[in-house]
């Protein structure tokens, strides 16, 4: 497969006035072209400040304390602003959680992407309103002479949201990140959303990163997933191997507290809290909340475990001297209803 974009390494921290906090504290990700690769992880795992990275939009107090962002022949990391912004738009494109956020409430819909279709590629007026009436056309907007000259409150919130998709698209961009693109969106937009970021990415070959918390989501529209917990990747496979043979703790209980369309009883809560990253981390960041905790794992932070060619996890209970633990039964409920399915077919 063609490597689109290639993250070794990657430690980003922020100054707080609590102290240093570590927000990514050195993950490795490779992106292919054509894929959807989605990060998940609950809130303040490092997964957005991922995506800024990559796009070149970090804080002001964020600091750079090692790693590269791979793109092009060119580390992300390294370059200056004014090179940056020959990609960002251009071959990188970003779908925000809020379209009220990204849209300019005073500008016309219209406008807001020729502006991108005049300043990334060069078109006359006329010829950007063309374009621009065509993208509307191409994420499900109708009557689109009347939209163009609305204003952003005039839509709802999944129209705002495919306007948004229509200016990530409008410079033609290699690599499209999607933070939490469907988080305020109820169930049936939602799925309106995903289906049409589906089959953008397929008409266009673009490569998806998408970022949620979302499990149901997850399972909808990714081809290989990340797991990403306390700043670190715990574990990363394709959509298969983590839902149906998912190796981490954390994995196990991210998949133990969603729903699945054949829940009854209570779902299982996550005990705990995450870890507070000013602090320096020992061991295992998630040993504190896992019931299937070693003792190493309060000592030592477990390296990636391979477990296929295309899944790694990074737990000691792969270790070859660890003892054999059975996953939770939400987790055996999804591999014998994959079994049955299987069966089935």
């Amino acid at each position: 497969m063609n490597k689109v974009l290639e993250i070794k390494n990657l430690v980003i921290s922020f100054k707080t006035s609590q102290g240093i906090l570590r927000a990514i504290r050195g993950i490795d990700i490779d992106l292919y072209k054509g894929e959807t690769l989605a990060i998940v992880g609950e809130s303040g795992s490092g997964k957005s400040v991922t995506s800024k990275a990559i796009m070149g939009i970090l804080a002001g107090n964020s600091i750079h304390e090692d790693g590269s962002i791979m793109y092009a022949g060119y580390n992300l990391m390294q370059i200056p602003e004014e090179k940056f912004v020959t990609f960002r738009g251009s071959n990188l494109a970003m779908v925000f959680q809020d379209p009220m956020s990204s849209l300019n409430p005073i500008m016309k819909i219209g406008k807001q992407i020729t502006e991108v279709l005049r300043l990334k590629q060069g078109m006359k007026k006329s010829q950007a309103k063309e374009k621009a009436l065509e993208l509307m056309r191409e994420v499900g907007i109708d009557n689109v002479e009347a939209r163009f000259e609305a204003y952003p409150f005039q839509f709802s919130g999944g129209m705002r949201q495919r306007i948004v998709i229509a200016i990530a698209l409008a410079a033609d961009a290699d690599i499209l990140i999607c933070d939490e693109p469907t988080t305020a969106l109820d169930v049936t937009i939602q799925a309106q959303i995903l289906e049409l970021i589906e089959k953008i990415k397929i008409e266009r070959n673009l490569s998806v990163i998408f970022i949620t918390h979302d499990l149901g989501v997850v399972a909808k529209i990714s081809d290989r997933i990340a797991v990403m917990y306390a700043g670190k990747i715990v574990e990363i496979g394709t959509k298969e191997e983590i839902f149906y043979n998912p190796k981490h703790p954390y994995t196990w209980a991210l998949l133990s507290s969603s729903p699945t369309k054949k829940t009854t009883g209570r779902l299982e809560a996550i005990p705990g809290v995450p870890p507070n990253l000013v602090n320096p981390v020992i061991g295992d960041a998630f040993a504190p909340r896992n019931k299937y905790a070693l003792k190493i794992d309060f000592e030592q932070e477990p390296p990636m475990f391979k477990v296929s060619d295309t899944h790694s996890a990074a737990t000691w209970l792969l270790h070859p001297d660890a003892p054999k633990v059975t996953p939770p039964q939400a987790v055996l409920d999804l591999i014998e209803r994959k079994q049955e399915d299987d069966r089935k077919r």
